[in-house]
């Protein structure tokens, strides 16, 4: 049997071949590869491929029909690893054909490429999560919808809105907090304060525009339309006044505050090439900024035309020189 096959196949370069006893798992024949890599002696001794339970696999061999199984083990200083396919030679000889090929090359490129695809979901994640802190902080800066037209086109076209209504706060006696108080806490303050303006206008509509120092502005219909703009910067101007009186009340740091309402047209688009801030400017922001100076201290100040906008809602109390002052019909 031996005899009749064909030694020269079985010399392939990088193939072990051996045929085993499906009794004994000795070893009848062993080619130059198997026997590098295993040191199989074509002895009557069973053979110890790497750490492979033979008999175990001719078991199976037995139940299956064919097998097939992965061994890795050291060979001198490295480590390999070889793939043996069991299959049944002739019954009446008892032998299984051994075939054994070295895959150590296969599975370091698997590795390596299972480590290149965990490179780059972890790359493509911190891009993600650097892309969406990116779009945080745009967000901050402008409207949604000037965001998602600056994304699209790498600009934001101007824009008149003919009618919004604006509001714009500042607090009396700014420096003097700075020079009293701790820098830190001043900062504190202002940023817990401003917090607070954000939240309550977007529960009217109102969108931010911007802050510097002390003064913030905010704007009712840009860049969307809100019906009753008048009336929701107004609601937003008297809960604004409520939250400080209510805050001055528990704080050490006081914080004395003007606001001043106005209603007409503005320009809204992005300023800037390196650093993008979406701004408003026009009739209506230049009257808030009028009446908000006129303005005593905790009080909300507006026009005669704005006054004459809203409703039922809102006492306006008439100081002279078309300058109105707003409280809530509530209060």
């Amino acid at each position: 049997m031996i005899e009749a096959i064909n030694e020269q196949l079985l010399r392939a370069i990088g193939v072990g071949v051996a045929l085993v006893d499906v009794t004994t798992g000795a070893v009848r024949f062993a080619n130059d590869t198997f026997s590098e890599w295993f040191g199989a002696d074509r002895g009557d001794g069973a053979v110890i491929v790497g750490t492979l339970d033979v008999m175990a696999a001719l078991e199976k061999l037995r139940t299956e029909g064919r097998h097939t199984v992965e061994v890795t083990f050291k060979s001198g200083r490295r480590s390999m690893t070889v793939a043996i396919e069991f299959n049944r030679a002739l019954e009446e000889q008892n032998l299984a054909v051994l075939v054994c090929q070295n895959i150590s090359r296969i599975k370091e490129l698997e590795s390596m490429i299972d480590s290149y695809a965990m490179m780059v979901e972890r790359n493509t994640h911190e891009i993600r999560r650097e892309k969406e802190q990116v779009e945080k902080l745009l967000l901050n800066l402008m409207p949604r919808s000037a965001y998602e037209e600056f994304r699209s086109f790498g600009a934001v076209v101007p824009r008149t809105f003919d009618s919004v209504s604006v509001i714009s706060v500042d607090f009396q006696g700014f420096a003097d907090l700075l020079a009293a108080n701790d820098p830190a806490s001043v900062v504190a303050d202002l940023n817990d304060i401003f917090t607070a303006f954000d939240r309550i206008g977007q529960q009217f509509g109102c969108e931010r525009i911007r802050t510097m120092g002390d003064s913030y502005i905010a704007v009712a219909g840009v860049p969307d339309p809100v019906g009753d703009h008048a009336a929701a910067i107004a609601g937003t101007a008297v809960r604004f006044l409520r939250f400080i009186r209510r805050r001055n009340e528990t704080h050490q740091m006081k914080w004395p505050i003007r606001i001043g309402i106005a209603s007409g047209s503005v320009i809204g688009s992005v300023v800037g090439v390196q650093k993008y801030v979406y701004d408003v400017f026009g009739p209506a922001v230049t009257t808030a900024n009028k009446v908000r100076r006129s303005a005593e201290t905790m009080t909300v100040a507006t026009d005669l035309s704005t006054a004459a906008l809203l409703g039922e809602g809102f006492a306006v109390i008439d100081k002279g020189d078309g300058l109105r002052i707003l409280q809530s019909a509530t209060e």
